[in-house]
């Protein structure tokens, strides 16, 4: 008798174990954000803003520029963030949301004396480059 007893109710907490169970998470709420990360070969600062040469995925370099204003205000289109003195080598990550240019983050070596800062010359006339910049022009 004990053994039915024990049956039945081992097998009623089998059958009701679904109740207690947690439902799977759902993966809908997916982020709107997806970045792009590249190495920095250089970095050279201008008045207007900074020239990055930086290396692609096919291993090639181009470069860009991102004006000064984008890094001069709080939640603007830039930031930077300057590194410590380990091994890790500065890097630009590009962020866009939902398929738009939303903002951009330089890690950068706070010793200007570091291989990847560079000067430009002084009689590079690229002010033009730096006008009527909205979004971030790269190459992959």
């Amino acid at each position: 008798m004990k053994k039915i007893i024990v049956l039945i109710v081992l097998a009623a907490m089998s059958q009701g174990m679904f109740l207690f169970a947690q439902q799977r998470p759902s993966f809908t709420n997916e982020s709107p954000f997806y970045y792009f990360n590249f190495s920095i070969e250089r970095v050279m600062p201008h008045r207007l803003g900074y020239v990055i040469i930086y290396r692609t995925g096919s291993n090639q370099v181009a470069r860009t520029f991102l004006p000064m204003d984008w890094f001069s205000a709080v939640g603007g289109r830039g930031a930077v963030a300057y590194l410590g003195g380990g091994r890790e080598w500065p890097s630009m990550t590009v962020f866009y949301r939902d398929g738009e240019f939303s903002h951009v983050l330089l890690r950068l070596r706070r010793n200007k004396g570091h291989e990847t800062w560079g000067q430009l010359p002084l009689n590079a006339n690229i002010e033009e480059f730096f006008r009527d910049i909205e979004e971030i022009r790269l190459e992959f």
